[in-house]
């Protein structure tokens, strides 16, 4: 069994579909969720689903090496980053080398980076004039939104979209396709980049 780690920061939308999506699987099992807010909906779900979850702050986590020790205590294979905003220190980086993924809501490299998130992104996407936008599926680095790139695909933008109609154009992609690209990485199955 393949034991991942969901770390996320916020409502957790990304990482219900990804709990719901190998609640049945033989081969994958989230194990943990991780939060650095203790009032994250994330929580919520990882309760319902009865999954172990830790909150942690940020002494903890850049501070200590201890994430390490209780990943590796919980045999934790993968992290799957899922709306998780603080920036992965490098001891995690490389105690989990090409083992921590990542979904970014844009066309990375465009609009990637620090304070890069959410609407923060889509108005970006906006203000540019952009005609299409998407998910970008990456391994991290010690950069925001730096990893070499897994999966990208894209949607269509129109003239009268607000940021608000192309966070959810691309949040349908994101349910889509991130469970399953997590499925071929984890299992062998994903080459580096494709379309």
């Amino acid at each position: 069994m393949i034991r991942l780690a969901i770390f996320a920061s916020g409502t957790g939308s990304n990482a219900q579909k990804i709990i719901q999506y190998f609640e049945e699987s033989d081969d994958v099992e989230i194990s943990l969720i991780v939060s650095n807010k203790a009032n994250a909906g994330v929580l919520n779900f990882a309760e319902h689903y009865d999954i172990p979850s830790m909150i942690i702050d940020r002494q903890f986590f850049y501070h200590t090496k201890q994430i390490v020790f209780e990943l590796n205590h919980q045999s934790i294979d993968y992290i799957i980053l899922a709306g998780f905003l603080w920036l992965i220190p490098s001891y995690l980086v490389k105690a989990f080398a090409n083992k921590i993924i990542n979904i970014h809501p844009a066309l990375l490299p465009k609009y990637g980076g620090k304070g890069m998130y959410g609407l923060h992104v889509h108005d970006a996407v906006k203000k540019a004039g952009e005609n299409k936008s998407g998910i970008t599926i990456h391994y991290v680095n010690e950069s925001y939104d730096d990893g070499a790139i897994i999966f990208q695909t894209s949607c269509e933008i129109y003239p009268e979209d607000l940021p608000t109609d192309i966070q959810k154009k691309v949040q349908i992609l994101e349910h889509k396709y991130y469970p399953e690209i997590i499925e071929k990485i984890v299992l062998g199955e994903v080459k580096k980049r494709s379309t």
